[in-house]
């Protein structure tokens, strides 16, 4: 008996009509299940102004503990095109094609809502895999089977906004050491590193040799930066903790600022207005601008993202 997704109500009925949207045809299906595919899914096509695919499980959906059956399910192509809270109403009918009789066993549930967390919906035991293989049921004849769909986006709206917090499980931290030379020479108001990856983010370390804000003239400043802004989506916030170092490059007694920010689009710096004294900074038994040179080192460990749903 075929089941859906989540036990609603679900109409069954033949057709000698076909599919108008979408048909996968599929050869030498033991093939298939010899080489142990457990998901299949088509190329996408277009219905109701949206992308979509037919996604064939086989062997069952083993994530939903499914066993002797073929599950199909229609899945939005890409619903990271879709903008956040953004929802898309559908009734759809899944085809499968009995070549004995020339028709089509269709399966069809209730409406159904498609969007960033939920892009998937359909029959878990669409069909028996025993009926299914059995060539006098007609569904599977040469080692051959055809599945279709039929898609009618009933309606689309935008629903109130949310958010997704992703935690990263072992996150590991990226190091960068950026070697300043010359420093007495430095005349401009800031300086950037070159850009580094942590998190699968670009940052890089931006520096003012004469202090900014309240530490202009008596302070370093220092922060970290996320490269290119503008790209992240309105919504997405980074988690990431980070330490700033200079080097004390004669005794190893090194400087370092520790913290945990979020980064987004309005909020893509952090750091230390007064990091440390130009008088400490000058010394030079301090260590920390040898040869005219200094050395400072990032540490960055992204924890988590939150973006918009």
């Amino acid at each position: 008996m075929a089941s859906s997704g989540d036990h609603d109500e679900i109409i069954k009925s033949i057709s000698d009509a076909p599919p108008t949207h979408y048909m996968v045809k599929i050869e030498s299906f033991s093939v298939v299940t010899k080489h142990a595919i457990e998901r299949y899914e088509t190329e996408s096509f277009e219905a109701g102004g949206y992308k979509w695919k037919l996604v064939l499980y086989p062997n069952g959906n083993k994530s939903k503990n499914t066993k002797d059956h073929v599950s199909v399910y229609l899945a939005l192509a890409d619903s990271s095109s879709l903008s956040p809270g953004w929802e898309v109403y559908a009734v759809f009918r899944l085809y499968l094609l009995d070549q004995n009789k020339d028709n089509y066993l269709i399966l069809q549930g209730n409406e159904r809502r498609f969007h960033a967390v939920k892009r998937e919906w359909g029959f878990d035991k669409f069909i028996p895999t025993g009926t299914f293989s059995d060539a006098s049921n007609g569904y599977l004849m040469e080692d051959t089977c055809m599945f279709g769909a039929d898609v009618f986006v009933s309606k689309e709206r935008r629903s109130g906004r949310g958010e997704c917090l992703s935690m990263i499980k072992d996150a590991t931290s990226s190091k960068h050491v950026w070697k300043i030379e010359n420093f007495s020479k430095l005349d401009k108001e800031s300086y950037d590193s070159n850009a580094f990856f942590a998190g699968d983010r670009k940052w890089k370390v931006r520096f003012y040799p004469t202090g900014t804000k309240q530490g202009t003239g008596t302070h370093l400043s220092i922060y970290l930066t996320l490269v290119d802004p503008e790209t992240i989506s309105d919504g997405t916030k980074i988690f990431a903790e980070f330490t700033i170092r200079i080097f004390d490059q004669l005794q190893g007694r090194h400087i370092a600022g520790k913290v945990t920010k979020w980064f987004s689009r309005s909020s893509s710096e952090h750091g230390w207005v007064k990091y440390v004294s130009m008088v400490y900074f000058t010394q030079p038994n301090s260590g920390l601008l040898l040869k005219d040179v200094c050395l400072v080192e990032a540490d960055v460990c992204v924890h988590g993202i939150t973006s918009a749903i």
